[in-house]
């Protein structure tokens, strides 16, 4: 069991590490680097509050503020709503919307909607819990026309509790982007941006819980050109009901 344990956490290891070498590598002309922070709020229910024969719906809600410029600039905002379907206590499908207000330094203002089923499994493991979301958005970006970019996005996480307090854990997660298309704005198809996760977590009880951490996310530009990779602080506040 014990060697068990060390593979899996080898791999999550290997999967951070190649994620980075890879966000690396994609780079060609200029990397540009700031810090900034990112923070979120997500609140998570079953319907069965409302009803309880509708105890397998769900509803996600979510919000983000996020600045970079190192911490000297408000550059996006972002609001999630979706409801979902609980198919079995791992498995959960949803259908959501999302929208963007983004300022970038030096660029105008824009207000980027987005509409996307998703996926999620939860696997739990006698070292920790795994969980794996797909989302396969749809983004409406102005000044695009008519044309709009799908964009996949696969995400794989791990929560570690630690033995000598529980409530304590370990998070580490991977969240890599592909553009599916080209459009005017949304860029040529191909590697779009790669985040990576490394921190910890505080769970209060079944319903709260907190995260800290660091944020790695590289971003490649329309053209694949000229890079950013952001070095966050992320602050995260979960709420399940």
């Amino acid at each position: 069991m014990i060697n068990i344990k060390k593979k899996m956490l080898n791999g999550l290891i290997m999967l951070l590490s190649s994620a980075y070498m890879l966000t690396d590598a994609v780079a060609n002309d200029e990397l540009f680097q700031d810090a900034g922070s990112w923070l979120q709020v997500v609140g998570e229910s079953s319907l069965k509050v409302v009803d309880p024969s509708l105890e397998k719906a769900r509803v996600w809600v979510e919000g983000q503020s996020r600045f970079d410029d190192n911490w000297n600039h408000w550059y996006q905002g972002m609001v999630r709503g979706a409801v979902g379907y609980s198919l079995s206590d791992r498995a959960t499908i949803w259908a959501g919307y999302t929208w963007l207000p983004t300022h970038n330094v030096g660029k105008n203002y824009l207000s980027q909607q987005d509409v996307w089923p998703a996926f999620r499994y939860v696997l739990p493991t006698d070292m920790g819990t795994f969980t794996f979301r797909t989302m396969i958005e749809t983004n409406f970006i102005p000044g695009n026309g008519s044309d709009v970019r799908v964009r996949p996005r696969q995400m794989i996480r791990f929560m570690h509790p630690l033995e000598f307090e529980p409530r304590l854990s370990l998070i580490a997660w991977d969240e890599f982007f592909v553009r599916v298309n080209s459009t005017p704005k949304g860029g040529q198809s191909g590697f779009d941006q790669n985040r990576a996760f490394a921190g910890l977590g505080w769970t209060f009880n079944k319903n709260f819980r907190t995260e800290a951490g660091y944020l790695n996310q590289y971003l490649d530009d329309a053209t694949h050109t000229n890079n950013t990779m952001h070095h966050m602080i992320m602050g995260s506040l979960f709420m399940n009901f």
